[in-house]
């Protein structure tokens, strides 16, 4: 899919150097955690979501271009990613990702490029 999943969209309501570590992440049909990161790196833009219980703890990179719309007031962040899309992704601990791992940044690209919605 290339460089559009790692933007934000146009509606997504995201304003560059806006902190959203903290906001709730919220997947088209339920919570799934807190913002524990979130980078604006040009072409490679993404949030971690630290799950917490909900998949005992696991932490998960998202693509900017899954934020559906930014609500600041409710401090939510909006995905276009089911609850399951999210819990199948690859491994973000497993995946040893570094800020310069490439081959997971890859990894994710193509999971979230291939979903059969």
């Amino acid at each position: 899919m290339g460089a559009p999943i790692w933007e934000y969209g146009d509606t997504s309501g995201h304003v560059p150097g806006a902190e959203l570590v903290g906001f709730k992440g919220e997947a088209s049909d339920g919570h799934i955690g807190k913002i524990d990161k979130h980078s604006e790196d040009v072409g490679r833009s993404y949030i971690v979501v630290d799950t917490g219980p909900w998949i005992f703890g696991r932490r998960v990179l998202l693509p900017a271009g899954l934020v559906s719309r930014i609500d600041v007031e409710n401090e939510t962040v909006h995905l276009s990613a089911t609850k399951a899309e999210i819990k199948a992704s690859p491994d973000l601990e497993s995946g040893k990702y570094a800020e310069e791992d490439m081959p997971f940044m890859h990894l994710i690209e193509q999971y979230y490029a291939n979903r059969h919605i």
